[in-house]
């Protein structure tokens, strides 16, 4: 696949700094990496001949051989002979649904290491999400609002309530880790959950997270969490960008 991307010829994208010291031809490498891990260029699209995006740049070819090299020598290129190079496609994380795992876990075993960012934390009373515990309107809940990243790369948008009356004193706890591990440390051990997938666009807030320039298809998952008591502990509302996640499932007869 080659031609337009966002729309746009390449070169229509890009843009050669005078007022920096950095050199161009890592100027562009930054700005075609970013371009590709947006989407706005695709995995498997051939980019413009050295020549013709010299050309068009205005700047000598060897200012864009170095350029491609450079993002060959990172991963982001593939050299293919007379096709020229090739963005080389997102390794997707291959998530197993076979048993109840927070982000944290999943990261770890998939050789990935998780972090978080906090964006809203507080404890909040909701009639529409009690009514989804089964709890009175003013039940307190712990309510949560989380980037959660990959090797740095944000994955997930995560919005979750915890209720209070089931983990007292979660709130005073730092929940920057693994929810689930400072669940347990409050004596509160999540043993299954039922769990819905589907299809969904971000919305401004969260391309803006995911550095989308314009919304891509994302998974809408949302978790009811429950005690061996079945008693719920949590509800998560988690957006995750399609273009990184493949869900497997295993199904017996």
């Amino acid at each position: 696949m080659s031609g337009d991307f966002a729309g746009q010829p390449l070169a229509t994208l890009l843009r050669v700094r005078d007022d920096t010291a950095e050199p161009i031809y890592r100027q562009l490498a930054g700005q075609i990496e970013k371009l590709i891990a947006t989407g706005a260029i695709p995995g498997g699209t051939t980019l413009p001949a050295e020549r013709d995006l010299a050309d068009k740049l205005g700047v000598s070819r060897t200012t864009v051989q170095h350029c491609y090299n450079s993002l060959r020598e990172s991963g982001v290129l593939t050299s293919k002979g007379r096709l020229g190079s090739v963005v080389s496609k997102p390794q997707r994380l291959d998530m197993g649904m076979d048993r109840l795992k927070g982000f944290t876990e999943e990261m770890r075993e998939l050789g990935r290491i998780p972090s978080s960012k906090i964006i809203e934390n507080e404890v909040v009373r909701d009639a529409n999400i009690a009514a989804i515990f089964g709890m009175p309107s003013d039940a307190s809940f712990l309510y949560l609002v989380r980037v959660r990243y990959g090797d740095g790369v944000p994955l997930s948008r995560e919005r979750a309530w915890y209720s209070l009356a089931a983990a007292p004193g979660l709130e005073k706890r730092d929940v920057s880790g693994s929810m689930y591990q400072t669940l347990a440390e409050t004596g509160v051990r999540l043993l299954h959950c039922e769990q819905s997938i589907e299809a969904t666009l971000p919305s401004a807030v969260e391309c803006r997270i995911f550095d989308f320039p314009e919304p891509h298809p994302c998974l809408l998952i949302k978790r009811k969490s429950y005690s061996a008591d079945d008693r719920m502990i949590e509800y998560v509302e988690g957006l995750f960008r399609g273009d990184a996640y493949t869900y497997k499932l295993k199904l017996a007869i």
